[in-house]
């Protein structure tokens, strides 16, 4: 079609020349009404808008809409600041019949082109090595609507951007569906394993006991590391609180590791850590990597599996509600821990039981397979194709 259309090559034009920005003020979250005109906050842009929106998820009264930045059908609405790089002027295209409105943080572009195009134009790399040169800011990034004027998108006939409108869509939708059965599945495996670890409705041979955590074994934690002990470059991974196995909060000398490991309790491959601090209750399957975890605020039950699977243990973790204490700063003290009472059927019925789970949550939650691997490899696709089809051989002067 660009062969075709453009034999001499697609022209290239600043944002400025194909449309005007303005940008908003005056708008707050307090200001949200049930009834009212239609608005778009700048941070819902982040957190709830998509590619383009038919409704708006919130309202402000008329008389506040009166004095707020207009958004008509086909407009683009910015978010002109963000706390990073990545999400500073997202955009969502306005597809509605009615008026609405947005306020500050926000820019509001009219143009003579395809909503849709403009919008997935926004979210692509050749956009985003631009936006980066216009940049301002260290904790809060902001970038001026005269310097987004300054900005070329390729402007190819209309037909072609309805065309790539049209496949950038269905991979859009096909993204859209699987991240709504990932919901349905995640729901299904909640469900199963409320039910799966909830005996009251069972009868025998399914009859379990209830123990206290304390009667498998005792709690035990790392030696504590003091925070002259650590670093921010490199070492041996350090987790302090309920973010462990995800970015580590600092790190140690792996002398110092080494020395701890041998001296101190240290968990065991298929130790079940749990978090006392930060995220409560939040358990991973220690899988024997270098890491070191603080002491009172991630600890494990020394457990020999005889009685209770650490597979089991780890699941019901997951539905207990733990009894917490302290103000600001919430904890699961030991003696809490220890004194939670569980259900505990036979080995035999608790490995049935992790075997139906494993399967869900690998379905649900495993990134080498199962519907979230399938999203993002549906996303890498998109994203492939996006940059493609928004490239085109530009037209010489």
């Amino acid at each position: 079609m660009i062969a075709r259309l453009c034999p001499d090559g697609v022209e290239y034009k600043k944002l400025g020349e194909v449309g005007t920005f303005v940008r908003g003020n005056g708008l707050q979250k307090k200001d949200f009404v049930e009834e009212g005109v239609g608005c778009i906050h700048y941070g819902q842009i982040y957190t709830y808008y998509g590619v383009f929106a038919y409704t708006t998820k919130s309202k402000v009264s008329s008389e506040l809409a009166d004095k707020l930045l207009k958004i008509e059908k086909g407009n683009l609405v910015i978010a002109c600041t963000s706390e990073n790089i990545e999400d500073v002027c997202k955009a969502v295209a306005w597809l509605g019949e009615e008026q609405i409105v947005t306020g500050g943080h926000s820019a509001v572009f009219r143009h003579s082109l395809n909503p849709k195009y403009v919008s997935y134009f926004f979210q692509s790399d050749f956009f985003f090595q631009q936006k980066k040169k216009y940049a301002r800011g260290a904790k809060v990034i902001d970038i001026k609507v005269d310097d987004l004027a300054k900005i070329e998108i390729p402007v190819p006939p209309l037909e072609a951007q309805r065309k790539i409108v049209e496949v950038l869509d269905n991979f859009s939708e096909l993204t859209a569906e699987l991240t709504a059965e990932l919901t349905a599945r995640q729901k299904q495996y909640e469900y199963y394993r409320d039910n799966l670890l909830n005996f009251n409705h069972f009868t025998p041979p399914y009859e379990a006991k209830y123990i206290t955590i304390g009667d498998i074994g005792e709690v035990k934690m790392c030696k504590r590391v003091m925070k002259n002990q650590t670093n921010t470059t490199d070492g041996v991974p350090f987790y302090k609180i309920g973010t462990f196995g995800k970015t580590p909060d600092a790190f140690i000398s792996r002398t110092l590791y080494e020395q701890y490991k041998q001296q101190y309790p240290f968990p065991k491959v298929g130790d079940i850590l749990i978090s006392a601090a930060g995220t409560i209750g939040r358990a991973v399957v220690y899988d024997g990597s270098d890491a070191y975890y603080q002491d009172s605020n991630i600890v494990w039950v020394d457990n020999d599996e005889r009685s209770v699977l650490n597979t089991y243990l780890r699941y019901l973790y997951q539905i207990i509600d733990w009894k917490v204490e302290g103000g600001t700063i919430k904890r699961l003290y030991n003696d809490n821990l220890k004194n939670t009472v569980i259900a505990v059927p036979s080995i035999e019925r608790q490995s049935q039981i992790v075997a139906i789970l494993d399967k869900f949550s690998a379905l649900t939650t495993d990134l080498t397979s199962g519907l979230p691997a399938e999203i993002k490899a549906r996303q890498q696709q998109y994203e492939y194709y996006r940059d493609s089809l928004l490239s085109f051989p530009r037209k010489a002067c």
